[in-house]
Order: structure tokens, then C-alpha cells, then sequence
């Protein structure tokens, strides 16, 4: 893709264990996409097939064996973290093993703030903290000042988005953001994160076993078994018209709410 914002370029990473039998295990394997400027591209497959180590890859929490990473076309492990963080971030699979507890959920986002915005002053913190918290569907006062514990897990999600959102990112990395969540809540982190792509035109990396969020939230899929990409393209396309056994195999196996009665 001309101009992508992110390009995974024959990625690997290889996992050696064992002293006397040594065993390599091929947790990537030439693993090659890009994700457009405001486009959402989901990373779909089983556990263990490798989705969250090329997220890892990406938000540079360890290594490639070999491959690239480029945004920009620039390689981001030449990028000063800094630079790097303020336009990609992170929201992981779960929200409640993101905060101390002993500290009120406002310590998150003022520690954001002071290394997104150092130089504005302390009431004018107040105000950017104020209207991201209404950006992601929160009141700021039902939510600041209150603990961890007193929160849902929705809201304490919609926290650390607001968080990432305080960095001004180009792109965010969702890996399983709605496993650990409720029903209710999944719908409306995944509404959240459309009106982010939407209005403010960021791109999203979605990583998800579950193909009904991955269909509804992305314009691309790219489908992972094994470390490998076995199956790409448009979502509806790979969705209703799979060629690999693999995608028909995930398919098959979603739960129908039908009932076969003999």
C-alpha cells in the first residue's frame, strides 16, 4: 500500500529453549501487512497463533528475530521511544492489571499528561483530562477521584483509551481489548474505538479471536495460524467467502444460536 502508515515487512521471531534439546518455536513466520491511514485492520486466529507477539513486535516490548517495522517508512526501532510512543499506544487485554490500586484512577492520566503535555499548566491539565474523559463516554465527575475497584471494567477500559488519547497517537495496537469485559460493555468499546477511527481518523491494529468483532469493526482482515498469515483481504470477502480450510474451520466453529433438534 502507497503511503501506509505501518508496514510489517517480513517479520519473525523465534523462541529458543532447551539446553540439551534445543527447540525452536516459530512464533511469527514472515509475517507481512500494512494498516492506511485511518483504516482497521484485525489480526484474527486461536490462541498461540501469534497475534499478540506481532502486536509485542510492533509496540517495540521486545525484538524481532528478523523483519521490519516502519512508520512512515521510517524503522521504529530508530525512532527514540519517546517520539515513537507518542504516536502509537497500546491497549491491552486487561483493563483491571493496568492501575494500582491503592492509587484513584486519575494517577494514570496525569501521568500520561505530564509526559504528552509537560509545559501547560496544572488547570489547563484539568481541562484536556476533562474532555477526553467525555470523548470516550465518560463524566469526569463520576469518574475522577473514585478507585480502581469502584469501576466497571468498561469504564476502567474506557480510562486507559482515554489515556492513549492524551498522546494525540496516529495508531493504536487493541490486543483483545473486550475479552475481560462484559457484553454490554464489548459493544461499546468497540462503538468507542469506530468514532476514534472515524473522527479523528486513527488507525487501529484490532487483534481478537472472536471473527463477529473482528467483522464488525475492521476493513481488513488478515487470518494467523502457526505464526503465519494464511489468509488476507477485504473483511467480508475473507469472512463470507474463505478460500483456506483454516478460515472455514474458525467459521465453522462460532457458535450458532440455532438449534438442531433431532
Amino acid at each position: 500500500m502507497k503511503d501506509a502508515l505501518l508496514s510489517i515487512e517480513n517479520l519473525n521471531k523465534t523462541y529458543i529453549s532447551g539446553l540439551i534439546r534445543v527447540k525452536e518455536t516459530h512464533a511469527a513466520k514472515n509475517v507481512t501487512f500494512n494498516i492506511g491511514h485511518g483504516e482497521v485492520v484485525s489480526l484474527v486466529g486461536e490462541s498461540g497463533s501469534g497475534k499478540s507477539t506481532v502486536a509485542n513486535i510492533i509496540l517495540r516490548l521486545f525484538p524481532p528475530t528478523s523483519g521490519s517495522v516502519l512508520l512512515s517508512g521510517k524503522d521504529v526501532n530508530e525512532l527514540p521511544k519517546k517520539k515513537y510512543y507518542k504516536q502509537v499506544q497500546g491497549i491491552f487485554q486487561d483493563p483491571y492489571s493496568s492501575y494500582n490500586y491503592f492509587y484513584k484512577v486519575d494517577h494514570v492520566l496525569n501521568q500520561a499528561i505530564s509526559k504528552s503535555l509537560s509545559w501547560v499548566n496544572m488547570a489547563e491539565k484539568k481541562k484536556v483530562i476533562s474532555k477526553v474523559l467525555d470523548v470516550v463516554g465518560l463524566d469526569p465527575k463520576e469518574t475522577l477521584g473514585r478507585f480502581p475497584h469502584q469501576l466497571s471494567g468498561g469504564q476502567l477500559q474506557r480510562i486507559l483509551i482515554a489515556r492513549c488519547l492524551l498522546f494525540r497517537p496516529r495508531l493504536l495496537i487493541a490486543d483483545e481489548p473486550t475479552s475481560m469485559i462484559d457484553a454490554c460493555a464489548r459493544a461499546e468499546i468497540l462503538n468507542l474505538l469506530l468514532k476514534l477511527k472515524e473522527q479523528s481518523r486513527i488507525s487501529l491494529l484490532f487483534i481478537t479471536h472472536d471473527i463477529g468483532q473482528a467483522q464488525y469493526i475492521s476493513d481488513r482482515v488478515f487470518v494467523m495460524s502457526k505464526g503465519e498469515i494464511v489468509e488476507s483481504g477485504d473483511t467480508n470477502e475473507v469472512f463470507l467467502n474463505p478460500t483456506e480450510d483454516y478460515t472455514k474451520n474458525l467459521l465453522n466453529s462460532v457458535p450458532s444460536i440455532y438449534r438442531k433438534w433431532s
